[in-house]
């Protein structure tokens, strides 16, 4: 019997790439082939040479056709080969392989924002809802709304296999989060660019735009982010290796700019040292600092090992740059100091 194959890829749209995805008709699951696309349309071609290659690299469970129908995760290249220069995977991969000795482990916490019209979900009309306060992980229909759509949303991120293991309402009114992980820099990545498809296309049943904006509300709300858990088997293991990621991220002004200037757009709005974030270009860490770039959490401390938290990902970020970044840069410096 023919099955359903969603062919999914990261466009060339800028400043934020979009998630794109077509159907193809397929015999069976047993071979899912190389496909293609008009790159003219993306932003990743122009018309005199449109054609780009769909690479498929993730197959899971279709969860919203259900049956025997599959998602299929793709690569973009172009049709000599070469990845094309919008795909971000390839370079992870290989970081990813460089450093693979030292078990780099994630979790991403991905915030994002439901709208209705030009209007965050839960905001009235000509109007603003109570300040914050209430609304985090809160209870009962004046606090939060939408949770229709993020328990439908997590039911199909299990049912899909993805490596999901929480959700809560966030501190501004239609504003929740997911997160991924523990798992590797490829795993989280491609799961969470899964994930924000199922989001995309469980709100858009019922009506409701989910975005990733950094700053959806201006004035006295919380932005939305994507801050990274990390640790690598040393870390894991001892303190030490904890402080020398710490300080590596921090090694520079260069370093914290190569790092923040790819961490999303729109972060100057978001990283404001206010509504718990450190300004944009300053980099600091702290134990259960969640006013500071990097946040030690309490208990890796008493433990004396564990993961860090770099809180400065916007929302939009792209999974495979910000795993890609942090694994180059805390890696280099775990194996510069010996500790892997």
């Amino acid at each position: 019997m023919a099955i359903k194959a969603e062919y999914i890829w990261i466009d060339g749209t800028k400043p934020t790439a979009k998630l794109r995805s077509k159907t193809r008709v397929l015999p069976n699951a047993d071979k899912i082939p190389t496909w293609g696309f008009d790159g003219s349309s993306t932003n990743q071609a122009e018309g005199h040479a449109s054609d780009r290659v769909l690479e498929p690299v993730k197959v899971v469970k279709d969860p919203i056709r259900g049956g025997d129908n599959i998602l299929v995760l793709c690569e973009v290249f172009e049709t000599n080969g070469e990845a094309h220069v919008t795909n971000t995977r390839a370079a992870l991969r290989e970081v990813a392989e460089r450093y693979a000795a030292q078990e780099s482990i994630f979790g991403i916490e991905q915030e994002y924002t439901f709208f209705k019209g030009s209007r965050p979900l839960g905001f009235p009309e000509g109007g603003f809802p109570a300040p914050q306060g209430g609304y985090y992980c809160g209870v009962g229909a004046e606090e939060v709304f939408g949770r229709e759509i993020v328990e439908l949303h997590l039911d199909r991120c299990i049912d899909a296999g993805l490596a999901i293991c929480g959700i809560n309402a966030e501190v501004m009114p239609g504003q929740w989060e997911f997160q991924i992980g523990p798992v590797d820099a490829l795993t989280v990545s491609d799961d969470l660019w899964i994930a924000r498809y199922l989001l995309y296309r469980t709100a858009e049943e019922f009506g409701i735009d989910a975005t990733l904006d950094a700053k959806p509300a201006r004035g006295d709300w919380n932005g939305a982010g994507a801050h990274t858990n990390f640790s690598t088997k040393a870390m894991r293991e001892g303190y030490d290796a904890i402080i020398t990621a710490c300080e590596s991220l921090g090694a520079s002004q260069e370093k914290v700019l190569e790092h923040v200037n790819q961490y999303g757009d729109d972060i100057q709005s978001r990283l404001t040292g206010k509504h718990e974030t450190a300004p944009w270009n300053v980099y600091s860490y702290g134990v259960s600092d969640r006013g500071a770039s990097v946040r030690i959490p309490w208990q890796v401390e008493v433990d004396q090992k564990g993961y860090i938290e770099d809180r400065r990902p916007n929302a939009n970020v792209d999974p495979y740059v910000v795993t890609r970044l942090i694994v180059n840069t805390c890696c280099e410096a775990l194996e510069k100091a010996g500790q892997v």
